[in-house]
């Protein structure tokens, strides 16, 4: 199995939703964010060809970005997972990864979670050592079922080098 997490485009600030009265769920991606997220989608297309699973955390900037690459890949329709969402357990969402008999999982979640899921799945400790900036995507691929520890960092891609890709 081959899985892609992937952090959220550009959202508003969260000074900007309390000025806006909003909680920190609803935020949603910038116009920037949205334009940045497309070309990058573009470029991570050209190197994960196709998904078979895309799912997102349930807050809104998340879902957005997912919305994005759903357009950009044509599919598949967007599971919400409530294991993406910020503070949930890593051992939450590799249960469900592993009950997914498929080739290819695309994850859109958060930091600093996304960075403790790639720890997890590369080293069987949830310290993050990766960083992943707004809009970049890493690949993590098992030779069997997914568990912790015995993922392979496959990449780790910017999303600047993203977007490059897409040119």
């Amino acid at each position: 199995m081959k899985v892609l997490l992937i952090r959220h485009a550009r959202a508003q600030e969260r000074t900007a939703q309390a000025a806006l009265a909003r909680r920190d769920h609803a935020r949603r991606l910038t116009d920037a964010g949205r334009k940045d997220m497309r070309r990058a989608a573009k470029g991570l297309r050209k190197i994960v060809p196709d998904l078979d699973i895309l799912a997102s955390s349930p807050l809104v900037r998340a879902r957005e970005t997912a919305e994005i690459i759903e357009r950009v890949f044509g599919g598949p329709a967007i599971t919400e997972l409530a294991a993406l969402a910020p503070g949930a357990a890593p051992e939450e969402l590799l249960g469900w990864l592993r009950e997914q008999h498929v080739s290819t999982v695309a994850l859109v979640g958060h930091e600093p979670d996304l960075s403790c899921m790639a720890a997890y799945l590369l080293s069987g400790e949830a310290r993050g050592f990766i960083e992943m900036k707004k809009g970049a995507a890493c690949m993590i691929e098992f030779e069997s079922a997914p568990a912790a520890g015995t993922g392979t960092l496959s990449w780790l891609l910017a999303p600047g080098q993203l977007r490059r890709l897409a040119e």
